[in-house]
């Protein structure tokens, strides 16, 4: 226990060094909140200091319960330090303070303020930050400093990233971390490079870029990428999509060629899905609102490729489009992007399983006496990855539908609360009706706030390593 605080303490000071970068934003506007800034990194820093000292002295060992609860329970208390500035600044009631963090840390990119363009802009930037920090995951982050102190990360690696498949780029895990953040930040550069050439200011460019790469949706315009000119939306359709892309792929392909992504299954069943889903909203699109067609394709590229990457931009009130693009877009909260990148959802490699699963039990029904193992590109997934993921999608969905029913109990809609809880479990953001693309969360009632908050982390932490810390046998020695 005690090392597993010390781990968590030693995230917490991790986070009030990075709010350095906000106060100094802050100090360079003249703004009197970076002294906000100022005292929440001091406490976190302090706090953090002290309990790591506490915690790491020694040989430090954490087991797979450790790693569970670390990462479980690292990013609740990230957010209550990332939380702290918005309090202290009178910006936000600490409830609505934690649900924007939490939003951000899990890149979700749901938020309570109805309007964003009167927030001082070091409190836009740590929203931002937050956003990116949590895009690879601040867990990640830690296991490549964690072995200076002597702390393994495989366990907290295994946990952070519980997919089907756990890809190590390396043979050590803190070589595989320092390699996917360097990815993750060549990336991000060169998306702030292109949209400050394109004419967008350097404070716009670095918060959208951060807020693309982590596929979290968080703008500083009151009318998000609207806002902006055709050049930037084409730039952030290009970058979202490249988000929610597997990173090790990202990082082949620098050593070797392009055809890393053509040959990788669940990118061309994440294209074809993307490019399907798209088609279809843009004829609707053409045919019952009409205009220009270049403009319907943009519109319909835009909010599929945002929804199905769970960023959460708008262009669009795509909550006023025909209802078959409603119900299509609803489909996409669930699908998500690939495994191993920023975005949330159920993730493409888990659909293609299950339909080679569905393929296998039909053709049981055929031949009875078969062998039909469940293969994706000729690789044979084990019964315990395919029993992943017939659990995992049973939880995620069973998720779905409770929250849904105590979100209607709070007296909201049938369409606001499906789609809030749909777009949190999904850390998509915007949904439909009362928390479409042009509302806000800020009028849910605070305990449905706090029931979104868990969707929140457990679809950013998918699910299972947040339900293990429910069974007391988790809790026994």
């Amino acid at each position: 226990m005690r090392h597993v605080v010390g781990v968590l303490c030693f995230f917490n000071l991790c986070i009030g060094l990075t709010m350095g970068v906000p106060m100094g934003v802050g100090l360079l506007q003249g703004e009197p909140e970076a002294w906000d800034f100022l005292t929440a990194a001091g406490l976190a820093v302090i706090l953090g200091g002290i309990g790591s000292l506490w915690g790491l002295r020694g040989k430090v060992s954490i087991g797979r319960r450790g790693a569970f609860a670390i990462v479980s329970f690292g990013w609740l208390t990230a957010s209550l330090s990332g939380a702290v500035p918005f309090v202290l600044s009178g910006t936000l009631c600490p409830i609505d303070a934690l649900f924007e963090v939490v939003s951000g840390f899990t890149t979700t990119g749901a938020s309570v303020f109805p309007q964003v363009e009167h927030l001082p802009k070091s409190i836009l930037f740590w929203r931002s930050m937050v956003q990116w920090l949590g895009g690879m995951g601040i867990i990640l982050l830690g296991i490549a400093v964690l072995p200076l102190l002597g702390v393994g990360g495989v366990q907290l690696y295994k946990a952070e990233v519980p997919g089907p498949f756990m890809e190590k780029l390396r043979p050590k895990i803190a070589d595989t971390a320092r390699l996917l953040w360097q990815t993750y930040l060549a990336i991000t550069l060169l998306q702030t490079a292109i949209l400050l050439a394109g004419g967008m200011s350097l404070f716009d460019s670095v918060c959208h870029s951060f807020a693309t790469m982590a596929t979290g949706g968080f703008s500083t315009k009151n009318e998000s990428v609207a806002h902006f000119d055709h050049f930037h939306r084409v730039v952030i359709i290009f970058f979202m999509f490249i988000a929610a892309t597997n990173f090790s792929l990202h990082y082949a392909v620098t050593k070797g060629t392009f055809a890393h992504y053509w040959m990788d299954r669940e990118f061309r069943f994440y294209v074809a899905v993307t490019l399907t889903s798209t088609a279809v909203v843009f004829v609707y699109l053409s045919a019952e609102i009409g205009g220009g067609w270049l403009e319907r394709l943009e519109d319909a590229s835009f909010q599929v490729v945002s929804i199905m990457t769970t960023t959460g931009f708008a262009t669009a009130d795509f909550d006023k489009w025909p209802s078959v693009c409603r119900y299509l877009l609803f489909l996409l909260m669930f699908v998500g992007g690939c495994a191993g990148s920023t975005g949330g959802g159920i993730k493409c490699i888990r659909f293609l399983v299950l339909y080679r699963y569905l393929q296998g039990e039909l053709r049981r029904l055929i031949h009875p006496q078969a062998v039909v193992a469940v293969k994706i590109a000729k690789q044979t997934i084990p019964p315990a990855v395919v029993n992943h993921v017939l659990g995992m999608t049973l939880l995620y969905l069973g998720i779905f539908a409770i929250a849904s029913g105590i979100m209607a109990g709070l007296g909201l809609d049938f369409l606001t609360s499906a789609s809030s809880v749909a777009a949190c479990l999904g850390n998509i953001g915007p949904g439909l009706a009362q928390v479409g693309p042009t509302s806000h969360y800020g009028e849910i009632p605070a305990a449905g706030k706090g029931l979104l908050i868990f969707c929140m982390l457990a679809g950013r932490l998918e699910i299972y390593t947040v339900f293990v810390l429910l069974f007391p046998e988790f809790w026994k020695k």
